[in-house]
């Protein structure tokens, strides 16, 4: 079990983002990896970050900040962070992907005020079912191959602990029921930028809300309209997005 310290404050001081937004420094690039194979069901890879470091004790994907290294020429960020997933996913997990098997789907900022804040980019790929997954102990303690709909449920009833932008990511691939459906699909889209605004509603429920929500604008999670926004509540999260087709 899990005490999920991180379902309500994952990120920082909401009240400091609206007035703060454009003080904070920028947030550092990063990329993570969505490794997706197929079994007698879609899995995704999920790995357990040990509780000394940042996002301690969170299920996520491969990933991590883009080094400098990674950059073929110095204003190619999209480059840099296809080169930072696959570097990554062999460092992390053990496997081996080349670059341009990664497809982009999607961009992940967080609040101003977030401890560690960092922009990142999310890839999707996939891998065969025979290949081993390595994990150094360290930084990443533990590690599951599982059905996005069975991670969803498991942060549900408390047993693991997801940050927002995994959640979401989770939410998207229980869309689809093998690994090529879920990377032909996302590969014929644009990526999709989420800038995320914290806000809390008058029940006392933190709300983050995305483009397109009829709140976004104005920081307002109590107003009527289109939705696309995630309930942050301590028994499980809700995702609202009448705005945005998934």
């Amino acid at each position: 079990m899990t005490d999920n310290k991180h379902r309500n404050d994952i990120y920082g001081d909401i009240d400091d983002d609206r007035a703060k937004e454009a003080e904070f420094p920028p947030a550092i690039p990063a990329a993570t990896v969505l490794l997706l194979r197929d079994s007698a069901e879609l899995e995704v890879l999920m790995l357990h970050k040990t509780s000394k470091i940042a996002f301690g004790g969170m299920w996520v994907f491969p990933g991590g900040k883009i080094d400098e290294e990674d950059y073929d020429t110095p204003d190619d960020h999209d480059a840099a962070a296809r080169n930072a997933a696959s570097r990554e996913t062999t460092e992390e997990a053990g496997i081996t992907i080349a670059k341009d098997e990664f497809v982009w789907f999607s961009h992940w900022t967080p609040p101003p005020s977030t401890a560690r804040r960092y922009a990142t980019w999310f890839f999707v790929t996939a891998t065969d079912e025979d290949h081993e997954v390595a994990v150094d102990g360290g930084e990443i303690q533990n590690h599951q191959w599982v059905n996005p709909n069975e991670a969803l449920a498991q942060h549900a009833k408390g047993e693991i602990d997801l940050a927002p932008p995994t959640w979401v990511s989770l939410y998207q691939l229980t869309k689809f029921d093998r690994a090529n459906d879920a990377i032909n699909h996302l590969s014929g889209l644009d990526p999709r930028y989420y800038q995320t605004r914290v806000v809390k509603a008058e029940d006392g429920t933190r709300v983050a809300l995305w483009a397109g929500d009829h709140g976004y604008e104005d920081w307002n999670a109590d107003t009527d309209g289109d939705t696309h926004r995630l309930l942050m509540r301590s028994g499980g999260f809700e995702f609202h997005h009448s705005a945005i087709k998934y």
